[in-house]
């Protein structure tokens, strides 16, 4: 369902049958990690640049922009690009 990269992809698929029998697929919720774990760095992105380019940038893969939000404890990509100038922290990448 998820490629291997995607944030959901290592997270239980549970399933819940309706009143007419039929049993439907999800993901499990997915929680941000609270602990930040190892850290490559920090950069800076330049004025404008999209979250999804730094990520590409760094670890090859423009969907990998989830790793630097939970390695700043954002929920939102925007929200670490709203202030100019801000370091970001960047975990190292996976293996």
């Amino acid at each position: 369902m998820f490629d291997p990269t995607s944030r959901y992809y290592s997270l239980e698929t549970a399933t819940f049958t309706t009143s007419d029998g039929r049993m439907l697929a999800y993901k499990r919720r997915r929680f941000v990690p609270t602990e930040q774990g190892l850290i490559l760095g920090n950069l800076v992105p330049s004025e404008g640049e999209r979250l999804d380019l730094v990520t590409a940038r760094v670890f090859g893969d423009p969907g990998a922009f989830w790793r630097i939000c939970d390695a700043n404890a954002a929920l939102s990509p925007f929200e670490l690009l709203d202030e100019a100038g801000r370091a970001l922290r960047v975990p190292l990448p996976r293996s």
